[in-house]
């Protein structure tokens, strides 16, 4: 077609089309040849043709890809809409920003209940106001029986430490603060990571991996560092503890930190590689792994610094 005759044909469909913004040029066995504006359209002299001011290579989506892909090319493009196509390149239909937006929000809402840990075996979604009782005690009970297999250990492995909290009392004091600390963090980070992904920002191969971890462990450094300063020097004047006591609280308060951020970073790569979603790694079940391992990290650290002050005590 030239461009009088393109305006003409928009002229007579725009009135039962979804959108008339961009126009899409197929040839004569529909396969999709490029794309046109209708303000280029517009502006263009009316003997042009149309395949002098398309665009060639256009972006498009494959009708049997998800959802998600679709709308991850129409916010990287910036696309008011998307073609779709067959196996054999042929237009078969358009995906438009606010297809995307529906896609997108119904895919949020999905990732909030799996990282809550609520969502069903067969992926349906939880709600608190249809779904059966049954139900939601079913699901939930899950992940909370396997969070307290994680909370048994840990308190168990606090409870052998009676030795050394009987004459160092303070120490229980900052147990709860220093495991809360790297949960935080883990959980932080892991949301960082299952966003890059749902964004195709990252892939799943070590270099995706080392690529995180390389920007993520600095930051956790750097957090580590200040919230372990700022923890010492809070603990110094509200309990007027010494100085060796505020070491381990200090180191282990930097190492759980640190090491958070690398759980946090790792798990969501690991459930990908297992076939499972990243999303499912809860945020909950983040945080009682940091629960083990913080203990461990901090009773270490009051070992090695105050072990000479309880031999002496003995």
């Amino acid at each position: 077609m030239d461009v009088a005759e393109a305006l003409a044909c928009v002229r007579s469909e725009a009135s039962d089309r979804e959108t008339i913004y961009t126009l899409y040029v197929v040839d004569q066995r529909g396969r999709l040849c490029g794309t046109v504006s209708l303000r280029d359209l517009l502006m263009a002299g009316d003997g042009a043709s149309v395949d002098s001011i398309m665009c060639r290579n256009p972006v498009s989506a494959g009708a049997d890809w998800p959802g998600i892909r679709a709308v991850e090319l129409i916010r990287r493009y910036d696309l008011l809409a998307l073609p779709v196509l067959d196996e054999e390149d042929r237009l078969i239909g358009i995906i438009t920003v606010d297809d995307a937006m529906d896609i997108e929000k119904e895919q949020d809402a999905t990732r909030i209940v799996r990282f809550g840990g609520t969502a069903a075996e067969e992926g349906t979604e939880l709600d608190i106001l249809v779904s059966p009782l049954g139900k939601m005690f079913g699901v939930r009970v899950f992940w909370l029986a396997l969070l307290t297999l994680f909370g048994v250990v840990t308190s168990t492995f606090v409870a052998a430490q009676e030795e050394m909290l009987s004459h160092v009392i303070v120490l229980a004091a900052f147990i709860a603060p220093i495991v809360d600390m790297g949960g935080n963090t883990g959980s932080q980070s892991a949301t960082l990571v299952i966003r890059a992904m749902a964004l195709g920002d990252v892939n799943f191969g070590l270099r995706d991996i080392w690529l995180v971890l390389r920007r993520e462990v600095p930051v956790a450094a750097a957090l580590g560092l200040c919230i372990a300063l700022l923890e010492a020097v809070l603990a110094f004047f509200s309990k007027h503890i010494g100085m060796d006591v505020l070491l381990v609280v200090g180191l282990s308060m930097l190492v759980c930190t640190v090491l958070g951020g690398i759980i946090g970073v790792l798990l969501p790569f690991l459930a990908r590689r297992v076939g499972t979603d990243p999303a499912t790694l809860s945020s909950p079940l983040i945080t009682s792994i940091m629960d083990l391992i913080g203990v461990f990290v901090y009773f270490s650290f009051a070992y090695a610094l105050l072990g000479s002050s309880l031999l002496q005590a003995g």
